[in-house]
């Protein structure tokens, strides 16, 4: 496993996590998701579910703890900008038919803070808390700090073959930019220029989010 933050016990303990989110984990699987050793996944997920971070289900599988959840709503109060966004990327989920994210920059990478799937069968998810790169893929670019003269940008095949993405920038008061919004979806549906399609759309919805 590789070191992220160089406290190796941390980002173990965290490894941990991540693969309880994706889903209720005996030990075994636990191991195997991890790459953890056996002991150290059990001694984490043992000391993770002493402080309520982790908890056993009705057949003894680790899930996530009900100590996140006041953590996770004290987190969403103190960033009012994922509830004001919701109901915007909601609408714009509806008028595109296609997956919408919204992404924030945190440190050299981005972060998924709200993501809503496309109804159709072939969709493209990306799940949310998924930390992504800034230099590849529409929202990213965004986030460097790129721009365009038509306010989005687009990205084809960028970060993942066959997938394709307009994107536009949430801007504050100062003119800084803090949050990127993001449609997107197969290259089949969304075309070789996705910007054409939707980059109206994205736009009209940061706006709404920035005002």
């Amino acid at each position: 496993m590789d070191s992220v933050t160089g406290v190796g016990v941390l980002d173990k303990a965290m490894s941990v996590m991540r693969s309880v989110a994706a889903g209720p984990r005996t030990l075994t699987e636990l191991q195997e998701s991890t790459g953890l050793p056996r002991a150290t996944a059990h001694r984490l997920a043992a000391a993770l579910e002493q402080h309520a971070m982790l908890r056993r289900d009705a057949d003894g599988r680790f899930e996530l703890g009900l100590g996140l959840v006041p953590l996770g709503q004290t987190a969403a109060e103190r960033f009012p900008l994922i509830e004001h966004a919701r109901p915007v990327l909601d609408d714009l989920r509806d008028e595109t038919g296609e997956s919408v994210q919204l992404f924030v920059r945190e440190g050299a990478q981005r972060r998924c803070v709200l993501s809503f799937e496309s109804t159709h069968g072939l969709r493209w998810i990306v799940p949310q808390g998924a930390l992504l790169p800034l230099d590849v893929g529409s929202a990213g670019r965004v986030l460097s700090g790129e721009r365009s003269r038509t306010g989005w940008i687009q990205s084809i095949g960028e970060r993942e073959a066959g997938v394709a993405s307009v994107s536009a920038p949430v801007v504050a008061a100062d003119g800084s930019t803090i949050a990127a919004v993001s449609v997107s979806g197969p290259i089949e549906r969304l075309s070789r220029q996705p910007g054409r399609r939707f980059g109206a759309a994205v736009i009209a919805a940061t706006g709404r989010i920035s005002t």
